[in-house]
């Protein structure tokens, strides 16, 4: 199997690092993007390459490098979503109405 193109993205992770990455694969309450993150931190100090990672974890090698990249800018921060990330909510947490809607009426 072709080992895919070259990386310079060298990754070596402190005991404590290794550790929580792999408990973040253990765990049932750990979002699972942080621990696909995690799983492509670990697979990539291993040295397998870029494609490869996409491949096991199902993800496109340009997403593989982002996060490779950010944990090398930040470390295990570096991988958590950042803030404003995802869906706005659909109701207003004061009236627990949506917005712009009038709810349901009696007949």
């Amino acid at each position: 199997m072709a080992q895919g193109r070259k990386s310079n993205l060298r990754i070596v992770l402190t005991e404590e690092e290794r550790g929580r990455m792999e408990a973040w694969q253990r765990s049932t309450t750990v979002p699972a993007g942080l621990a696909r993150r995690g799983r492509i931190i670990l697979l990539r100090a291993t040295g397998l390459s870029l494609s490869q990672i996409g491949r096991m974890v199902g993800i496109d090698r340009r997403h593989v490098r982002k996060w490779i990249k950010r944990f090398l800018a930040q470390r295990s921060d570096g991988l958590a979503d950042k803030p404003g990330r995802g869906r706005k909510p659909v109701f207003s947490p004061r009236s627990g109405r949506s917005s712009g809607q009038d709810g349901v009426r009696a007949a």
